[in-house]
């Protein structure tokens, strides 16, 4: 199997590929499971990754990076958040070495140094939006002793440390995979790089024909498609998240608001109507006030979800207070204090004024975005003295939606990395390379014009480049070379029968001129002389350049071949 004519053999390859990706996976998650068993404020996953991108491409080094963060979350839960760094590392180190050497200490110096700074502050900004601090123990308490020697905030300073522990977790393992690079026979790497190719395996020359060619296309098959995938996973995860988030925030909001309506229910069981108005003005002095607060009190403490639990007196002039419960935050109010009705309210005023029933209110106030339940407090007689008021605090939906948003992205952005990586490989493999290779063949077989040796040469290179792609593609190539192989012979065949014509003219004419001579015995060898000074004269005037869309090739051929005719008119003298 040599580099310009491969063929089928190179499905061979595809275990030994296969083989090879499963051992830098293994690889990696010994490594990363050995340092975090040990402490080390290092991961050391990514030397497989970086191998497997030198050796095979961006592809098989995003499935490494992929399938590594996947084993990892069996002893490290939040390993899946960082697939998208470990993927987009890979595409780096594929890219490097597409332009650059890494078998020299110059070209693995800056491929280390882009990739730490790279991941140290990717990284750095993923640990801090998840947990709001360093992942790692070790790195946390690093970051807190540079904070206080340097003055710098703490986000900076573990900025900076995160960065320096790259530079020598990166330059170990970037340093490893490119020694074991720089080994590997050239062997084995080209059975790597060939994995996957539906044709004889393009050399390098001639990807950057093809590249020309197709850049001259506008706009490739490659980004089309690729754009056509990603647009249509965004949009459908977008859908699904708003779907899900939805959901979620309308189940949560009505679980809390029921637990809410239990809890107001009951305090109004609690609380006697018949004092509500010595409550407002006495508070404290009212016998039965703190009782009756410690009650309400645990009410509040176990009904999930409700923050503010108070008694309040409706009129006019606001909301007056007749029990109002500590908080972590917000200190109460006193009994008797009056409180500004606020505006979500003021379209229930009247039925509030009148001791009616309301349903439950969402709003966004200064007390952030709640949900608040109100029941009538009644006295003997069964009228509406007041209301007990329960606040249901969404702020925290507000939180985990957006955490919960942020870890989904980063989840997705590392397989929406894999998903494009493979439909990049597939179509190309599948579409690009043969539909560039015959376009590029077909190109010479059109330029080749009645040239038999061109068009022999170019109907070989059409049949080698071997296209199984089983599909309409691969019909396509078959009936091209069908046809570029029935155009080579059309031309051999015409070539033929004109190449009959001619001797069979040129046998005519000397015919002719031998009748010439046999009838004037003076002529002698004057009509081949004739015709050779004839020749002379033609090719003079083409090395002189006279006439030259005259003298052309035939026209050079027409007239020496009928020079010998030139006294053809002695035979009836």
């Amino acid at each position: 199997m040599h580099k310009d004519g491969k063929s089928g053999r190179i499905y061979k390859n595809r275990p030994q590929s296969i083989l090879f990706v499963i051992a830098c996976i293994a690889a990696n998650v010994l490594m990363t499971f050995e340092a975090d068993r040990t402490g080390l404020p290092l991961f050391l996953d990514t030397a497989g990754t970086i191998l497997v991108s030198l050796a095979g491409g961006f592809f098989p080094g995003v499935i490494t990076a992929a399938a590594t963060n996947v084993a990892c979350v069996f002893f490290n839960e939040d390993a899946l958040y960082f697939v998208v760094v470990h993927a987009l590392i890979a595409l780096l180190a594929s890219w490097y070495v597409r332009r650059f050497s890494v078998k020299k200490p110059a070209g693995v110096a800056v491929l280390a140094g882009i990739t730490s700074l790279f991941c140290g502050v990717l990284s750095a900004l993923i640990q801090w939006g998840l947990y709001g601090q360093p992942q790692n123990e070790a790195v946390a308490e690093m970051s807190a002793s540079f904070s206080q020697a340097t003055g710098l905030g703490a986000f900076a300073a573990f900025l900076l440390v995160n960065i320096l522990l790259n530079i020598v977790d990166k330059g170990l393992t970037v340093t490893l995979a490119a020694v074991i690079f720089s080994v590997m026979p050239e062997s084995f790497l080209e059975k790597i790089r060939d994995r996957g190719w539906r044709q004889r395996p393009l050399s390098d020359n001639e990807k950057r024909d093809l590249r020309k060619w197709s850049r001259k296309a506008g706009f490739s098959i490659v980004a089309r498609s690729s754009i056509s995938l990603m647009s249509v996973l965004v949009i459908s995860v977008t859908i699904m998240g708003v779907i899900v988030i939805r959901y979620y925030y309308g189940d949560e909001k009505e679980e809390k608001t029921k637990n809410a309506q239990s809890a107001v229910a009951f305090a109004a069981t609690v609380v006697d109507g018949n004092r509500m108005d010595d409550y407002i003005s006495s508070g404290w002095k009212v016998p039965d006030y703190e009782k009756t607060r410690q009650m309400l009190q645990k009410i509040r403490d176990n009904s999930p979800g409700v923050e503010y639990l108070y008694v309040i007196k409706v009129r006019e002039d606001g909301c007056h207070v007749a029990f109002d419960l500590d908080t972590q935050d917000v200190p109460a109010y006193e009994p008797g204090d009056v409180i500004e009705i606020e505006k979500a309210f003021e379209p229930y005023m009247p039925t509030l004024l009148e001791g009616g029933e309301i349903e439950p209110i969402e709003s966004k106030d200064k007390s952030g975005w709640v949900v608040t339940v109100y029941h009538s407090v009644k006295n003997s007689r069964d009228q509406t003295v007041g209301y007990v008021g329960a606040d249901v605090s969404l702020d925290y939906l507000r939180e985990q939606m957006s955490d919960f948003v942020f870890r989904a992205v980063l989840i997705l952005a590392g397989f929406f990395i894999l998903i494009l990586s493979y439909q990049m490989t597939i179509t190309a493999m599948f579409t690009l390379y043969p539909v560039g290779s015959m376009a590029l063949c077909v190109e010479d077989l059109a330029e080749s014009g009645d040239d038999q040796k061109k068009l022999d040469e170019n109907v070989k290179k059409i049949r080698k480049l071997d296209i199984r792609t089983g599909d309409e593609i691969e019909r396509l190539y078959r009936e091209i070379c069908d046809m570029a192989l029935n155009q080579a012979e059309q031309v051999r065949s015409i070539r033929y029968f004109a190449d009959t014509t001619a001797k069979m003219q040129d046998g005519l004419i000397i015919t002719m001129a031998n009748m010439v001579e046999n009838r004037d015995s003076d002529t002698g060898a004057h009509i081949q002389k004739t015709a050779a000074y004839v020749k002379v004269i033609v090719d003079g005037l083409e090395k002189k350049g006279y006439y030259p869309q005259k003298v052309t090739k035939k026209f050079k051929s027409d007239v020496v071949r009928s020079a010998p005719l030139h006294d053809v008119g002695k035979i009836n003298i």
